[in-house]
């Protein structure tokens, strides 16, 4: 008998219907492959390993993932000392098991501690329970997932009290030395879970560790005693229940669908994976629950509407985009630029009247451009944040800049790529060469800049804080241009504007532009091949070798060529690039950690710079991942000027 693990019961959380397709081979699964890449970008296997130091001398129940009865036993003899400490200690009880991250046994009492790459900050007094009483949304699955261990250890031994804790990096924390996130190491061919290697015995030898503690038994006790309940028809025991036993006899569900459930479900499949012959899991749903027929996936939907919420649209079985309503927007207009209801009515419209023109408030981008001054710059950062900071005195999830490409468009329509950064060596500190770097390439005339959503001012606002109590001899200097071309976010204690601070041009694509071949997506990298497909300049210049139109390139060949076709779709040129990993597209990189805390774009590059960091790797590797990260970065900027041109030569 197959028990229910916590990463089924967290299944079953999101969605009971889950349970039924998530062994089955046949159904395509988009969080099979992703789980090394997200503890990767987000230094999960490091924080593990700097936990344990927490725990020293614990043992670890090294069995494989299907080995229940294995690593029950195991734990089973080691829980029999008086005082241990464990990790991956596993518990069944009536065809449910766990496996703990650390446990700590003194006499009767068990700590039960998960580890989590996550931070926290320990003054917050509503850190876990909102000010209304209820568990705040991004801590949910954790809490809950911490309850169903509880829940199933102290079932499995009930003479032993069992307190449950968090272990994570903690915002108030700063390294006390450098180079900290390097003392852990994932072999290039070894397990990542298992193979870590670590380069001390003791948290002694690092002064202070950037983790902590906290107690969070009293909530998890309120979980299990449904004072918290997660579905409103079902106690924490019912759901429990149910997840077991229709996973244990492979029963669908039928668990009524939901709006942001079904939007973000991995069990979709795309066009490739229908050609191999796999199945989805969201098409199961919808036919059974829906009615849909076969034809109706291939119709525009509501799950496609930007930023749209889908109020009541699924309990009343209206999910075609040919069954909403003016009134399910509710459309609320705003002078001189599309209201974001505006632009789900325009998205809304087109698709029932299966028209694919595009929409633009002529006018209006017309007069935002005239404003744009000569040389034109076109920026793309590329950051990470990490849990174990780079440098002694830096806490968690600092912002770390460790690229940027700079493309130049001059009046004549001349396109230079002007400027590149990387940094690309394991354990440094780059943002302020980077802001150096930044300050040459920005600095030599009063040109507009241009930057692609919010990213590139946050990461600024940030490195302007870093320095602000940093000891570096230009501090101010650079402090002085950075605020020159930015405006302090809302959170920022020192508040500033700038005549020259980048323009967002993702901000101008929402306010005046809406093409039907984004299917909704303001994302780079669904606007660049819309505005392709769509425009007859980028079409007749871009067909053509880049060496042929002068633009330069700092990465690709002169023979490339950045429009191409397949039929008659327009090949996104982010297809084109090579992959970072093998199987993973950048594209692919992107959707995956996207659905990380904070990320909204740039997954991919995230990621390759985190494995640079952490992954003990030849130089031939290091080389081709650095050569990867200077293409993808330098598309992003000349996909920038794309969409420029494009509105320039084909809207105004």
């Amino acid at each position: 008998m197959k028990p229910l693990t916590k990463s089924r019961f967290k299944l079953g959380l999101e969605c009971p219907n889950k349970l039924f397709f998530t062994s089955k081979k046949e159904y395509a699964n988009k969080s099979m492959d992703d789980s090394f890449l997200q503890a990767l970008a987000k230094g999960g296997f490091q924080v593990e390993a700097l936990a344990r130091l927490h725990y020293p001398d614990g043992i670890f129940i090294n069995t494989e993932n299907y080995e229940y009865d294995l690593a029950t036993y195991l734990t089973q003899e080691q829980l029999k000392k008086n005082s241990v400490s464990i990790y991956e200690a596993a518990f069944e009880h009536n065809g449910l098991f766990i496996r703990t991250d650390i446990l700590s046994k003194k006499g009767n009492h068990i700590k039960l501690i998960e580890v989590k790459a996550k931070s926290f900050d320990p003054t917050d007094e509503f850190l876990f329970i909102g000010k209304r009483g209820g568990i705040k949304s991004d801590w949910k699955s954790y809490l809950f997932d911490l309850a169903f261990q509880k829940y199933v250890a102290q079932k499995a031994y009930p003479q032993f009290t069992f307190e449950a804790y968090l272990l994570m990096a903690d915002k108030t924390k700063t390294a006390k030395v450098d180079s900290l996130n390097q003392l852990f190491r994932i072999p290039k061919d070894g397990n990542p879970r298992t193979d870590v290697s670590s380069n001390i015995s003791s948290l002694d030898e690092i002064e202070a560790s950037v983790l902590s503690e906290i107690n969070v038994d009293a909530i998890i006790n309120q979980i299990i005693a449904n004072e918290h309940p997660y579905f409103d028809n079902l106690t924490f025991e019912e759901s429990i229940t149910l997840f077991k036993t229709s996973y244990q006899n492979n029963d669908y569900v039928n668990w009524p669908t939901k709006f942001g459930a079904c939007k973000s479900c991995e069990f979709k499949t795309t066009p490739e994976q229908e050609k191999e012959g796999y199945k989805s899991g969201f098409q199961y749903c919808f036919k059974k629950q829906h009615a849909w027929k076969p034809s109706d996936f291939d119709k525009s939907n509501a799950f496609e509407i930007w930023n749209f919420r889908g109020k009541n649209l699924v309990e009343e079985n209206r999910l075609l985009m040919q069954d909403i309503t003016e009134e399910d927007i509710n459309i609320k207009p705003e002078a001189g630029r599309l209201s974001a209801s505006e632009r789900q009515w325009i998205q809304v419209e087109k698709a029932q009247q299966n028209d694919a023109s595009i929409f633009v408030l002529k006018e209006e981008l017309k007069e935002e451009m005239a404003k744009w001054k000569f040389p034109l710059h076109f920026i793309d950062f590329e950051t990470s944040t990490v849990a174990l900071p780079f440098t002694k005195g830096r806490k968690p999830y600092e912002q770390v800049a460790f690229q940027f490409s700079h493309h130049q468009l001059n009046e004549d329509g001349s396109i230079e790529h002007k400027n590149e950064y990387i940094n690309n060596t394991p354990g440094e500190f780059p943002n302020y060469e980077f802001a150096r770097a930044l300050k040459i390439a920005l600095s030599n005339d009063e040109g507009t800049i241009f930057r692609f959503a919010a990213h590139e001012n946050t990461i600024v606002n940030a490195i302007i804080s870093q320095l602000q109590s940093s000891n570096e001899t230009d501090a101010q200097e650079l402090i002085s241009f950075l605020k020159s071309i930015s405006t302090a976010t809302k959170d920022n204690v020192d508040q500033w504007d700038s005549e020259r601070s980048m323009v967002d041009l993702n901000k101008i694509v929402k306010d005046y532009y809406y093409n039907p071949l984004t299917k909704g997506s303001n994302s780079i990298k669904a606007v660049l091949p819309a505005s392709l497909h769509s425009s007859p300049y980028l079409q007749e210049k871009y067909a053509q070798p880049i060496g042929e139109i002068n633009i330069g390139s700092s990465n690709f060949d002169k023979n490339q060529i950045w429009l191409e076709k397949n039929g008659d779709e327009v090949i996104n040129p982010y297809k084109m690039l090579p992959p970072l990993f093998e199987g993973w597209s950048m594209l692919d990189l992107d959707d995956t950690i996207s659905e990380l805390d904070g990320v909204a774009d740039g997954g991919a590059a995230l990621t390759a710079y985190a494995k640079l960091q952490y992954v003990d790797m030849e130089q031939n590797e290091r080389d081709e991942i650095t050569s990867a990260l200077l293409k993808y970065c330098e598309l992003d900027t000349l996909a920038m000027v794309m969409i420029y041109e494009h509105f320039r030569y084909n809207l105004i």
